[in-house]
């Protein structure tokens, strides 16, 4: 076969590689969702797969590789590595032309060479895709959960060695794990439910693959966290400082914000390619507020029709002009 390499992707690469994404996404949507109108799987066609802007933030934030095969671009593969022991596989894509020429093996051989410190590697795909499944369990991935449309995989490489290169004795006292020396340990497939941690510096720590159902986050200081492909359904989010922070690629569906104001230097938020069909402001402060480009049919402000509005000042301008 052609010579198979993986290199870090920039910003330059977004175009293309939102190009071949889309079309690899939409393919698989037409093999596995063919007369399935209204069947929406996102591991067969992920949120934003489609998009540029997407594109840009995985290249930034994750560690996104392109795949070149005979020098050619062809595919990317796109990774979460958090922690010093465990990987994300988030996406791995080939061209449909360039499929059934090893080149998914030899890319996902690359990945474990690239990051021989990473002792599980885990992955969700559609459970609908079963040239997916059979592919990843010659790579030696293993099913550990199945739902109804997916499929979680993981693959346990070598052991590695304890932290630091030797054990530690930890005592614990009744219910009471106190003063403790834990930095660097790894807690792997541990039963925690109902602990209490208090007091706790855990700093740049990593949870990641884990069950934190229910979990409370009270007087903590979380600058500098970073939360990615998290399901926060029916969470609360109250009583925080946001300031200079970024959202993005974010689904806000039936999301409430209230109380909520522009902190002590008054800075403006920014709002960029968003959209907000069918929603209400209501009770706000809106002195200086300004809007660019923006499809405003059907708005209103007060009851009044902004397309009316627009209207009757573009007519007194033109008259104006007259």
């Amino acid at each position: 076969m052609g010579t198979v390499k993986i290199e870090k992707a920039n910003i330059e690469d977004a175009l293309i590689l939102t190009g071949l994404k889309k079309n690899v996404f939409d393919t698989e949507k037409e093999k596995w969702l063919r007369g399935q109108d209204g069947i929406v799987d996102h591991n067969i066609q992920p949120p934003g797969y489609d998009s540029i802007e997407m594109t840009k933030y995985m290249i930034r934030e994750l560690n996104y590789f392109k795949i070149l095969y005979e020098g050619l671009l062809v595919g990317g593969l796109i990774l979460t590595v958090v922690g010093k022991r465990h990987g994300r596989v988030d996406r791995i894509f080939v061209d449909p032309l360039y499929q059934g020429k090893g080149i998914g093996t030899m890319v996902m051989k690359r990945m474990e060479t690239e990051y021989p410190e990473v002792m599980t590697w885990e992955l969700e795909t559609s459970s609908r895709q079963l040239n997916n499944h059979r592919f990843y369990e010659k790579m030696g991935y293993k099913k550990i959960f199945e739902a109804g449309d997916e499929f979680c995989y993981e693959k346990k490489m070598k052991e590695g060695a304890c932290v630091g290169g030797e054990s530690r004795e930890i005592t614990i006292q009744g219910d009471t794990l106190n003063d403790g020396d834990l930095s660097g340990l790894q807690v792997e497939y541990s039963n925690m439910q109902e602990t209490d941690f208090y007091g706790i510096d855990g700093s740049y720590s990593t949870f990641s693959n884990s069950n934190l159902m229910g979990a409370g986050f009270n007087n903590c200081n979380l600058s500098e966290s970073r939360f990615q492909n998290i399901n926060f359904q029916k969470a609360l989010i109250a009583d925080l400082n946001l300031s200079q922070s970024e959202m993005g690629h974010v689904t806000l569906g039936g999301v409430r914000v209230h109380d909520t104001n522009l902190g002590g230097k008054n800075e403006p938020i920014r709002f960029e390619r968003c959209d907000f069909h069918g929603s209400s402001f209501e009770n706000c402060q809106l002195n200086h507020v300004e809007m660019s480009n923006c499809d405003v049919t059907g708005m209103k402000i007060n009851g009044i029709s902004v397309e009316e509005l627009m209207e009757a000042y573009e007519s007194v301008q033109g008259k104006r002009k007259g």
